[in-house]
């Protein structure tokens, strides 16, 4: 396939444009794989990667040492990053991949300069990412037709060795979800051919794949629905059983457990609020709407609600913490992680707590963000929210309702985004003539419960509040 020309000029950082332009007087630079999909999706490129051809890796290296600290440690495997102005730019050689072993790094990986880039973007995983583009020339080099894939929001491996790393069918799964794509036919085949290949890959590398999912995706639930359609959902328990549990139709006119779940996943990406957050948290809370109803497989029944039989789940959201829990380790989360997530969806239903006529109490709010530590009552709205959205087309005003007035009140004690402290402390109890021991823990305790309940509220109270404790 010949080459075609970009539909726009792409932005250069210019301290990598002057590498490019002394490289290309040795070799042939090409910009390969994400950057190039990214300047076609009319994305912003982060990442910059750079295939050299028709140069050695020694005259590539020693180029590439005038212009910044080198690592010479991917130079066996053809690849040298350099560091130019804090950032890192990866520059490789073509070459060849032959599977060797099992696992993601089962290859041999041989350097071949002479390479053409046809044969050297066929070990790519996708069409979309194994395209590259000449800065000089302004050729767009695809071969295997990735932008017309992109074009039709298809992700189609490059070739049949896609087999040969089980790792590519989770990374489907993320790119889906990023992109909004769907995954090929024949891909799906490929994919279903592979399920028994899940073991090979270290848990490291499956939580990288999970990560980006949770972080980065436009439409998390057709990453959702690549794990289906390849049945590669079975390695991912909690999730499979989802399919097929049925909810009360009056609630959840979309459809069953995993159904819902997708749109909810969809609907926190679409909040502007979740967008916003870091990315540690960001991640988190996505994996706390996809872990929301982990506990309705075991808790759905049928029972007489409301004057009628009815399908409900009592209990699901405390079921819930637990399957959150082991789903976070076996994806290799960081622990950090995982108390924040079982937080939320043990929590999800914190605004169904008061009675429908009234609004949350100020105690029961100062309880609620103490129990939502190490999360805040910010991210359970947002969690709150998702939930509530992800049952088109029904919304529920009385629900919206509520979770606004959960916010407010979180908003008026200024604990959105906090948990309350102990106003009384150890130091107070010195200052009234208490003797260390036993009694403080109990005492300070009991303070704290009080501060809760609303007692008092600032350190004037909380001394008020131990002299009355004490006559």
């Amino acid at each position: 396939m010949s080459p075609s020309p970009l539909p726009s000029a792409p932005t250069i950082p210019p301290r990598l444009l002057v590498v490019l332009d002394a490289v290309r007087r040795i070799g042939r630079p090409l910009l390969v794989g994400g950057c190039v999909r990214d300047w076609l999706l009319g994305r912003e490129a982060k990442d910059f990667d750079v295939e050299v051809y028709d140069v050695s890796a020694e005259a590539l290296a020693a180029l590439l040492a005038q212009f910044g600290s080198t690592d010479p440690v991917g130079r066996s495997f053809g690849v040298i990053k350099l560091r130019v102005d804090g950032v890192d730019y990866d520059f490789s050689l073509p070459r060849r991949e032959i599977k060797t072993a099992e696992g993601h790094r089962g290859f041999a990986i041989g350097v071949d300069p002479a390479l053409s880039p046809t044969e050297a973007l066929a070990r790519r995983d996708f069409t979309i990412n194994a395209m590259a583009f000449d800065l000089f020339s302004g050729e767009l080099v695809d071969p295997h037709g990735g932008a017309s894939d992109l074009a039709a929001r298809i992700l189609r491996h490059t070739s049949a060795a896609f087999v040969e790393d089980p790792l590519r069918v989770l990374r489907a799964m993320q790119f889906a979800a990023r992109f909004d794509f769907a995954l090929a036919p024949e891909t799906v085949a490929l994919s279903r051919s592979i399920v028994a290949t899940f073991h090979e890959l270290p848990v490291e590398r499956v939580w990288g794949e999970w990560e980006k999912w949770a972080g980065r995706s436009v439409r998390p639930a057709a990453g959702l629905q690549v794990l289906a359609d390849t049945g590669w959902i079975v390695h991912f328990p909690e999730l499979a059983a989802l399919a097929g549990v049925p909810q009360e139709p009056e609630w959840h006119p979309e459809g069953d457990v995993f159904v819902h779940t997708g749109h909810c996943v969809d609907a926190l990406a679409r909040l502007p609020e979740w967008q916003a957050l870091p990315d540690p948290v960001r991640r988190d809370v996505m994996f706390a709407v996809l872990a929301h109803d982990f506990g309705k497989p075991a808790t759905t029944t049928r029972a007489e609600k409301r004057g009628r039989e009815r399908w409900v789940s009592p209990g699901h959201e405390m079921a819930g913490g637990p399957l959150a829990e082991s789903f976070l380790i076996r994806l290799g989360a960081p622990k950090a992680a995982i108390p924040f997530v079982r937080t939320l969806v043990e929590h999800h239903f914190a605004h169904l707590a008061w009675e429908a006529s009234g609004r949350p109490s100020e105690a029961y709010v100062r309880r609620l963000a103490r129990r939502l530590a190490p999360a805040t009552i910010e991210q359970l709205l947002l969690v709150l929210r998702a939930d509530h959205l992800g049952r088109p087309p029904k919304l529920c005003p009385a629900t919206a309702g509520r979770i606004e007035q959960l916010a407010t009140a979180a908003r008026r004690l200024a604990l959105e985004t906090v948990a309350p402290r102990p106003i009384l402390l150890g130091r107070h109890l010195l200052a009234a003539g208490l003797v260390p021991g036993p009694q403080f823990r109990a005492l300070l305790d009991a303070a704290f419960e009080a501060q809760l309940d609303g007692a008092f509220t600032d350190e004037a109270g909380a001394v008020a509040w131990l002299e009355a404790r004490r006559t």
